[in-house]
């Protein structure tokens, strides 16, 4: 289940581009801002920090990735 993601774990999830690959870098439980956006996350709704394999960076709920 998306909710046991750890740092390192595989993922994929839905981009505009299509479907984007690329691991877990962290769970984040506190407001952050990525690229000028800001993340609205919290220990009740964290979010993921997932990063492609070209080394974009994003933030992403946990039911919006599939793991593997």
């Amino acid at each position: 289940m998306a909710r046991d993601l750890k740092a390192g774990d595989k993922v994929s999830w839905k981009s505009h581009g299509g479907t984007a690959h690329g691991k877990v870098v962290k769970k984040q439980t506190s407001p952050t801002t990525i690229k000028g956006h800001k993340v609205a996350a919290s220990k009740d709704a964290p979010q993921f920090i997932v990063e492609t394999d070209e080394g974009k960076k994003a933030a992403h709920k946990a039911g919006a990735l599939t793991k593997g």
